[in-house]
């Protein structure tokens, strides 16, 4: 691993390593997902028709991959609370598309820096504006049973990088996407929690049904902050209170010997990390 880049010039601009990085678990650096064991599709097969737009930009009443209208104004992000669409391989539109957002790799100056008490984080050299894109969270697309069996032959006190994502559908169907950045995946995987997060993870669609798990700056952020995000999910979502605990086990003892303890230090901070007990279940 090259401590100037860990990206292994993968990315569009590199991300050095501060700190001693030949502690770094190693990993295979893949800047988009892929497929992993289990996984029902392949997230870089090209599966969604694209819009026949001819013009400089597509515009929402026009453009196929605009049902919702615009997705991004001045390459900010109009709305986290929407699903977005952006043009893909099979577009007629050009590739400076403005609907292009998440395809275009890192655009701000990051590095990975080591953090008292937490391991490692990841860092902004320079300010990044509310709203722009900032990374994806990619790694191995897995099935539920391959995700099962991982976290069951999980050390407890491990990092655990698998990310369970479930869309409720208007039909009342439940879409889940599991990504696992473990030994296959890109930046990041270095991502730690906060129950205050600067980030905040959309769901974008490009040409595969499987989602990229965006992230956006939720404010202003300044050169320097740590860059992170709710690993649950709740923060900036209307969540009703009474959905808040819905899929995690009813089992409060055995829930609070397995939460590990949120070093995030925020005003709001909920004392434990996020825990989904239902995965830890269905494996056992």
């Amino acid at each position: 691993m090259d401590p100037r880049d860990v990206c292994g010039g993968e990315e569009a601009l590199p991300v050095p390593v501060c700190g001693a990085w030949t502690q770094l678990s190693a990993f295979q650096y893949s800047a988009e997902q892929v497929a992993g064991p289990g996984a029902e599709l392949d997230p870089n097969e090209v599966t969604i028709q694209g819009c026949e737009c001819q013009g400089k930009q597509c515009l929402p009443g026009e453009c196929a991959c605009l049902p919702h209208g615009q997705n991004y104004l001045d390459h900010r992000l109009h709305s986290a609370q929407k699903p977005i669409l952006e043009c893909n391989v099979l577009c007629h539109c050009r590739e400076t598309c403005v609907n292009r957002e998440t395809q275009q790799g890192l655009q701000f100056q990051l590095q990975v820096c080591e953090v008292p008490g937490k391991g490692w984080g990841l860092f902004t050299q320079e300010n990044i504006p509310s709203g722009r894109f900032v990374c994806q969270y990619a790694g191995e697309v897995l099935g539920p049973e391959e995700v099962h069996r991982r976290i069951q032959e999980q050390d407890p006190q491990a990092n655990n990088y698998i990310i369970a994502v479930r869309e409720h559908l208007h039909s009342g169907r439940i879409l889940e996407t599991f990504v696992d950045p473990t030994f296959v995946g890109n930046i990041g995987r270095f991502l730690n929690h906060s129950c205050q997060p600067n980030l905040v993870m959309v769901l974008v669609r490009t040409h595969s049904m499987v989602p990229r798990l965006a992230l956006f700056a939720a404010r202003d952020i300044q050169a320097g902050e740590e860059l992170c995000y709710d690993y649950s999910g709740k923060a900036f979502n209307c969540i009703p209170s009474n959905e808040l605990h819905s899929g995690h086990s009813q089992d409060k003892e055995r829930e609070r010997s397995q939460r590990k303890k949120c070093l995030c230090s925020t005003d709001p901070c909920c004392g434990y990390l996020p825990f989904d007990a239902t995965l830890y279940e269905a494996a056992a």
